[in-house]
């Protein structure tokens, strides 16, 4: 007898519990999305736009100036390489031209290699 009554209440709470589970007409519509959340991301949006603008107006200015210095480096090492030292081939690469001994007395030189 007691496994009866069991037996029915139990097939009464799955009847009853399906019900409760069951989804009402009113919940499976579509609700609308509230404006505000839209707005705020759109926000945020501009805001880091305009950081990423700042920060690359200032890469460009630092690059400019960067370019600036080299043209200015190298405008020097090019005025410096028209010295005879650089463009004379006779100093063989020596900062004073080497002396030109008598064929008996020429030494090997180890800054170019060459006797002289």
């Amino acid at each position: 007898m007691r496994f009866l009554i069991l037996f029915c209440f139990g097939i009464f709470l799955l009847l009853s519990s399906n019900d409760a589970l069951a989804q009402s007409s009113r919940e499976s519509e579509v609700k609308p999305v509230a404006p505000s959340a839209s707005q705020t991301f759109s926000n945020s949006k501009k805001r880091s736009k305009k950081a990423f603008n700042k920060n690359y107006d200032q890469g460009i200015k630092d690059y400019e100036k960067l370019m600036k210095a080299n043209k200015k480096k190298y405008r020097k090492m090019a005025k410096g390489m028209e010295k005879p030292q650089y463009s004379d081939p006779t100093y063989f690469g020596h900062k004073k031209k080497p002396k030109k001994r008598p064929k008996g007395k020429r030494k090997f030189c180890d800054e170019c290699g060459i006797v002289h």
